[in-house]
Formats: C-alpha cells, sequence, structure tokens
C-alpha cells in the first residue's frame, strides 16, 4: 500500500489544490490471450513545485503512469484532474490540447529534428499553438538562453553534444510555459557527468517553482528529486520524501576529484 500523506509545497505549507490527483486509476493491457494490468488502482496527489521520481522495475506500470498524467493515453477507469481541470474522459483533440498548454516533455532519446537548428527545435509547440513567427522567435530564443545555449541557437543536433541536446528539449519543454515538466528517463543516454549536469539545471528550475516528475530506474539520479514513489505490478508501494542530494554540490566533487588527478 502506498503511504498517505498531505502533500506539501517546497515551502512546507499545504497547497489548496494539488496539480495532479488521480483516483483508482486503472489501466489494461491485451497481449494475445493474457490481460496485463498495468495500473490497478492507483491513487496519487503531487502539489505544483514537487519534484517527484517516479520508479519501479521494468513492467511494474511507471511508464503507463506517466502516459496517463501526460494526457497520451487514458485509463481504463478511475479520474484525473490536472490543475483542478478533469480530464481523464476527454477525446484525443481535447487531450492533446491540454498537452500543448499544460506540459512539457522531455524524453530519453532527446527526440530533435535532425535538419533542423536548436532555435527551430525549440519552437515546435509554438508553432502547433499557431503563434506569431516573430513571438515563436523571442520565446524559443528566451528559453535557450534560460538552459545555457543562447549561442548555439543556429546549431543543428549534430553539432551538439548528448547534453547539449538535452538541453535544447529541455527549452523546448519550457516554452510554453507549462504547469509540468515530465522527464522520462532523461539522463539515461548520458554519462555520468552530463547526466548531472542535467540534473543541476532541472533543480533549478524545479527551485524556480517549476513542478517535475522523472521516471528513472537509477536510484542515484532519483535522490536528487525531493520524493520519490515506487511502482511494482501496477500499484503504488512506497511514496517518500526526502531531502533531495544537491546536483550543484555533485558536480563540484567531480571537479574538485579531477583537479586532484590532474595535479597527482
Amino acid at each position: 500500500m502506498a503511504t498517505t500523506m498531505h502533500p506539501l509545497t517546497p515551502a512546507g505549507t499545504p497547497s489548496a489544490q494539488p496539480l495532479i490527483r488521480v483516483e483508482g486509476l486503472t489501466k489494461d493491457y491485451a497481449l494475445g490471450d493474457t490481460v496485463v494490468h498495468a495500473l490497478a488502482g492507483v491513487s496519487l496527489t503531487i502539489d505544483a513545485g514537487e519534484f517527484v521520481a517516479v520508479m519501479g522495475p521494468s513492467g511494474s506500470g511507471k511508464s503507463t503512469f506517466m502516459n496517463m498524467i501526460g494526457c497520451l493515453d487514458r485509463p481504463n477507469s478511475g479520474r484525473y484532474w490536472l490543475g483542478g481541470e478533469d480530464v481523464a474522459g476527454m477525446d484525443a483533440d481535447a487531450l492533446a490540447a491540454v498537452r500543448n498548454r499544460r506540459i512539457g516533455f522531455v524524453f530519453q532519446q532527446f527526440n530533435l529534428l535532425p535538419r533542423t537548428s536548436a532555435l527551430e527545435n525549440v519552437e515546435l509547440p509554438l508553432m502547433y499553438a499557431n503563434v506569431p513567427v516573430k513571438e515563436r522567435h523571442e520565446r524559443a530564443r528566451r528559453q535557450l538562453e534560460r538552459v545555457g545555449l543562447g549561442a548555439r541557437a543556429d546549431h543543428q543536433p549534430s553539432q551538439l553534444s548528448g547534453g547539449q541536446q538535452q538541453r535544447v528539449a529541455i527549452a523546448r519543454a519550457l516554452v510554453n510555459d507549462p504547469a509540468l515538466i515530465l522527464a522520462d528517463e532523461p539522463t539515461g543516454a548520458l554519462d555520468s557527468r552530463t547526466s548531472i549536469e542535467i540534473m543541476v539545471l532541472l533543480q533549478q528550475l524545479n527551485a524556480a517553482g517549476m513542478t517535475i516528475v522523472l521516471v528513472t530506474h537509477e536510484h542515484d539520479v532519483a535522490e536528487f528529486a525531493g520524493r520519490n514513489v515506487q511502482f511494482r505490478d501496477g500499484i503504488i508501494v512506497s511514496d517518500t520524501r526526502h531531502a533531495p542530494r544537491s546536483a550543484a554540490e555533485e558536480l563540484a566533487r567531480l571537479d574538485r576529484e579531477q583537479l586532484a588527478k590532474g595535479a597527482a
């Protein structure tokens, strides 16, 4: 059973209304003659401003849960409110509108268009929202600067490192000013140091008030979030809060070790 606790904002005061509230979510998939119960009655609340790591082994239901709260799929039963809006029963067009308006996605493989500049990749959600060209450029450039890539706006993905490509993907996720960032294994394709650099950025965004839900199978990555929700067999088996590990301090430690090796 999941631990029941009243969600808190980062400042430690109860929020009036959670950003995410799910009640009794179920999702079944048919695999041949077998029915897989991917979610078996999941209930959870996440407040605005939280940084939550969702964990679990393959087949635990964590990816299905991410698809549900990302409005990429609909449950067989149960309710889902995003910012107080009941979205569980919406049709595909309405869900697409919610995704574009309220949610930013970051994926393991970056999902950037290969022959398109960083700026144009970041602009994509604004194009779908029919934002005028001048405003698109301004907003996309502002987010690239926010993630430290203002000088790389004209570079294509092949001209960027893996960490830089993930920063472009994060800028794209931010460009519509979403209420929620969903990050699916965002460090899975990166080396250890670059992974920590991305976690520094995510912690900075969270400190600025962004709500982040991160799916990961790596316990050391989950330690950078302030709340860990563990899935197994389609249910939540634990829900705990802790003081998050500082990614900036971890990066500084790596730098000191590198300097020590160079001096040896």
